[in-house]
């Protein structure tokens, strides 16, 4: 297994970093993550750039700001967003990615989401993603399902 960059904060990396060009993959995931589910985060950080942040610590604009950055510099491969189900923390790593998708425009980089609930990874897309910002959509289905 090849780790690159195991305990680096996203906030400290340089957003054209070596690191992140030769691998080209960057495992993105909520900083709790590696301590709380060991096993998960290996099998995601493999042969990946493994940067953490905590949305709890650093406000969503500055992760966005960076992200994007990194995505106008770096032409990814693939872009992997690892967090904890149900955290009201977490939850906005995956409206970052698809907010830094969305600013740059980039087309070609596979952009996957993961939640942990139950102790496995549970891959959503980003459509799910795009609903759950928005309240009175949730509430519809919800009534839609009664």
């Amino acid at each position: 297994m090849s780790n690159f960059n195991v305990y680096r904060d996203l906030m400290d990396v340089n957003c054209a970093s070596r690191k992140i060009r030769s691998t080209r993959k960057i495992l993105l995931y909520g900083k709790c993550v590696r301590d709380e589910y060991p096993e998960i985060f290996n099998s995601f950080s493999s042969n990946r750039t493994v940067l953490a942040v905590c949305p709890e610590k650093t406000h969503f604009n500055m992760i966005c700001l960076k992200l994007a950055s990194i995505l106008a510099r770096i032409r990814l491969e693939e872009l992997i967003v690892l967090t904890v189900d149900g955290s009201p923390h977490c939850i906005q790593l995956h409206h970052i990615v698809e907010e830094a998708r969305k600013i740059t425009g980039v087309k070609d980089i596979i952009f996957r989401h993961y939640v942990i609930e139950n102790g496995k990874a549970i891959e959503i897309n980003d459509k799910e993603v795009k609903i759950a910002r928005y309240l009175s959509k949730i509430k519809k289905l919800l009534e839609d399902n009664k």
